[in-house]
């Protein structure tokens, strides 16, 4: 199981107001190039966004559904990568003064990932964890990340 934690220097609020938004999902996840809604209301349970991955010319579409929230405080999250298997996913947000001590706790579950979990994947996804809190930080302290456009509905990838 991989778990990292970073204080970001904003209240809860701002650092849920951008959790609760679908389609900024790219701005911070780490190897997701955008993000769509497919179902429901984000982040509502049972809700799911679209997302596209891309390295190079290979691009991959997937999905990932809530399956845990509680507004303000935590959001669970099921990552669906096709063949790799899928992923829980939990972020959990704590006040600490002034500003949030977010914590990442991730760990694979079915699929290729869940079969091939050891420690040596736990930390490549410590590193990606450490990239993708930064990146959280910087769109929530700085204003940065500003939300990536999403596929129109004529261009947007269908999920695997």
């Amino acid at each position: 199981m991989a778990v990292r934690h970073r204080l970001i220097k904003r209240s809860p609020q701002e650092v849920w107001a951008v959790l609760a938004d679908g389609t900024r999902y790219a701005d911070w996840v780490v190897g997701t190039a955008s993000s769509y809604p497919v179902r429901g209301r984000w982040p509502e349970v049972g809700s799911a966004i679209g997302y596209e991955v891309r390295v190079g010319f290979w691009s991959l579409t997937n999905q990932t559904v809530v399956r845990a929230c509680e507004e303000g405080r935590e959001l669970e999250l099921e990552a669906i990568a096709g063949p790799l298997g899928t992923a829980r996913v939990a972020v959990e947000l704590r006040p600490w003064g002034e500003h949030t001590l977010v914590v990442i706790d991730e760990h694979p579950l079915q699929g290729v990932g869940g079969s091939l979990h050891n420690t040596g994947l736990d930390a490549f996804i410590q590193v990606r964890h450490r990239a993708m809190l930064k990146r959280l930080a910087e769109v929530c302290e700085e204003g940065r990340g500003t939300s990536r456009s999403a596929p129109s509905a004529r261009t947007r990838p269908e999920p695997a």
